[in-house]
């Protein structure tokens, strides 16, 4: 029998052993990727879930420090809190899991209150003392712009905090006078890391937002101690329409010193009461859960001037026509306006209209038509009917007269469908049959149902 070769076999042995631990090392890393660790590459660093909780757990350690007024606004945690038996599950485990706040992505968002919030250089400091990278994004405060001082100083925005690529994002909300908070747009600077993470899959920062102030209550997640919405469905549909328009102050500034503003004493009259009203509506159409849009005249003047149009006398409004309540009417007369008329159905050109102290206020309801929306009008002489077609459009949050309220976000195309491209100049004289661009004949109303279709009182 040959001898065997001592050599060769170390050599089989040695390979043999080799791929044995390229094996184990292979199946290490499936395990481990499954299970939310990852090997660090020999730099000696945590990842996974293990670098998410440990990030979470310096950055609550900084928010306890400074006393930050922060509360979780992560949409993918607050999605998971929504889920009752998750939550049951959880506070059955023997040993706390990262199983909320370190979710699929890389990164868990907190909203910080700005008005119980006094700003110290040493929250930067001392986050990277604790081994933290601090990005801070700054912007104009939109509270300080006016006709007058355009200037706007800057205020932070948001701050981000990385620790081994694990990123915890914290949106700056600002309550604004119309009783509601406000956060701005995340815009990094050209000096700014555009790496620094993946600034498109974040919760916040693509557009401004609006929200109502949620109720907070301190709970415990993951073995944490943090504030989270009370009502974290309710919050999650606020986010979902959150985006908010800022009034165009340059350019009502320009329109200003083209067109003067008027300020005798029966224009500021009207202006008063017209924000009453303004707000009156308001709070009859949230409390019934009726959600509605500046529309018409009262549209045009916040996007051109900021404010509400001296001679246009009334104040319209707009909401979709699968909104409607049977109950509206007797909510407005509830609230002391009187219907003055109404006309149309619900089926085709509803419109409704009440009489103000002195300011009138009018309702159009909009129907979705394929490709455009359209409301109507009614001739109450003629039984004619007008349909006021627009291109289709989404709404956004904004702010006028100190009222947090709904406009169309594509607004110039829907001011323009509505006054023509001259809408940045003043029109006085105006017939809402034949001046509106966007006005079509519609047919006659049949006699038969024009005591149902055309009541004016």
């Amino acid at each position: 029998m040959p001898r065997i070769n001592r050599t060769f076999v170390l050599a089989l042995l040695i390979s043999f052993s080799s791929i044995f631990l390229l094996f184990q090392l292979y199946y290490y890393r499936q395990y481990a990727s499954k299970n939310g660790f990852n090997i660090s590459g020999g730099k000696g660093y945590l990842s996974g879930k293990e670098a998410h909780l440990h990030l979470l757990k310096k950055f609550l350690g900084l928010v306890r420090k400074f006393q930050l007024p922060v509360f979780l606004a992560d949409t993918a945690s607050l999605n998971l809190l929504s889920q009752d038996d998750l939550l049951y599950k959880a506070s059955q485990q023997k040993e706390p899991r990262c199983s909320f706040l370190c979710t699929h992505r890389d990164f868990t968002t907190f909203a910080l209150l700005g008005n119980l919030w006094k700003y110290d250089d040493a929250l930067l400091q001392a986050a990277e003392e604790r081994g933290l990278e601090v990005l801070e994004i700054r912007g104009k405060d939109p509270r300080l712009n006016s006709m007058d001082d355009l200037t706007g100083n800057e205020i932070p925005l948001h701050f981000l905090f990385r620790f081994n690529n694990r990123v915890v994002h914290v949106v700056v909300l600002y309550e604004r006078s119309g009783n509601y908070l406000w956060h701005g747009p995340l815009r990094l600077k050209a000096s700014m890391d555009k790496t620094f993470i993946p600034f498109g899959k974040l919760d916040f920062g693509r557009h401004a937002g609006a929200y109502d102030r949620p109720e907070l209550i301190l709970t415990t997640l993951d073995g944490l101690d943090v504030r989270t919405p009370k009502n974290h469905s309710r919050f999650l549909i606020d986010h979902s329409n959150s985006r908010f328009l800022e009034c165009r102050c340059k350019e009502a500034k320009t329109f200003y010193q083209l067109y003067p503003d008027e300020t005798s004493p029966e224009v500021m009259d009207f202006k008063m009461k017209a924000k009453s009203l303004l707000h009156l509506a308001s709070k009859v159409l949230s409390a019934l859960g009726v959600p509605f849009w500046l529309s018409s005249g009262t549209c045009l003047g916040w996007y051109r001037q900021c404010n509400i149009i001296p001679y246009s006398k009334d104040v319209d409004l707009g909401i979709w026509i699968k909104d409607y309540r049977h109950d509206i009417t007797q909510a407005f007369q509830k609230a002391g306006l009187p219907l003055k008329h109404q006309f149309g159905k619900v089926e085709d050109s509803l419109e409704l209209s009440f009489q103000g102290n002195d300011v009138k206020l009018d309702i159009f309801f909009f129907y979705d038509d394929d490709d455009v929306m359209w409301n109507g009008g009614t001739q109450a002489k003629s039984g004619k009917k007008f349909k006021y077609v627009f291109p289709r459009f989404s709404l956004c949050w904004t702010e006028l007269v100190d009222l947090k309220a709904r406009v169309p976000c594509e607004t110039l195309d829907y001011v323009t469908a509505n006054y023509g491209p001259k809408w940045n100049v003043p029109v006085k004289v105006w017939d809402w049959k034949s001046s509106p661009p966007n006005v079509q004949e519609n047919g006659v109303w049949p006699v038969r149902e024009w005591d149902d279709v055309i009541q004016v009182y």
